[in-house]
């Protein structure tokens, strides 16, 4: 009778220990997509404000009238410049207001007959508008990455197991709340 309970609880502690192994990979695999996914992101959002420095020294001879939008377009640059490198919501939050301002500048430009035929401002606006395309694409792979890792994180019995090595549920990159609101066509 002893033999038998000594096997049934090696047992028991050898299913435990292999559930333990496939629960804990399979959340470093989830974890680390949510890594590659944001990194991509960071490099493409630190492209764009490297670029956008480029293109304030193109749009600030043009745009004397605007210096608000060109202040806080600087004063975005320089605040994530000074951000922590794993601020993931700073930058999240930081990229949504520079996506609104970016917008607010091609609009402006419009305003502004040489400034659109500047070839400096053509091609920064060209590639600015690409890496948003980009950074769009890369926004949902992150969230598809973040959504699979916070249901793992929830589920039973991976969420004892998240607990215990301090596994919690990330944020998604939400669209900005003016990037909702209906477009106004007027013809």
């Amino acid at each position: 009778m002893v033999g038998f309970l000594t096997v049934a609880i090696g047992a028991v502690v050898v299913i435990l220990v292999f559930m333990f192994a496939i629960i804990y990979n399979a959340l470093v695999v989830l974890r680390n997509n949510i890594n590659k996914a944001w990194g991509d992101i960071d490099v493409l959002l630190e492209k764009r404000h490297d670029m956008l420095g480029k293109l304030l020294d193109v749009v600030k001879g043009y745009m004397t009238y605007e210096q608000n939008l060109l202040t806080q377009v600087t004063a975005l640059r320089t605040q994530w410049m000074g951000m922590q490198k794993n601020d993931v919501q700073g930058k999240i939050d930081n990229s949504n207001q520079m996506s609104q301002a970016l917008k607010s500048i091609f609009a402006t430009a419009e305003n502004y007959p040489d400034l659109k035929a500047n070839a400096s401002f053509m091609q920064l606006q060209g590639a600015i508008t690409d890496i948003e395309n980009q950074l769009a694409d890369r926004r949902e792979f992150y969230n598809d990455a973040v959504n699979s890792f916070n249901i793992r994180v929830q589920q039973v019995p991976y969420n004892v197991f998240a607990s215990v090595l301090g596994y919690k549920t990330m944020p998604m990159y939400p669209v900005a709340e003016e990037e909702k609101q209906d477009v106004k066509m007027s013809f």
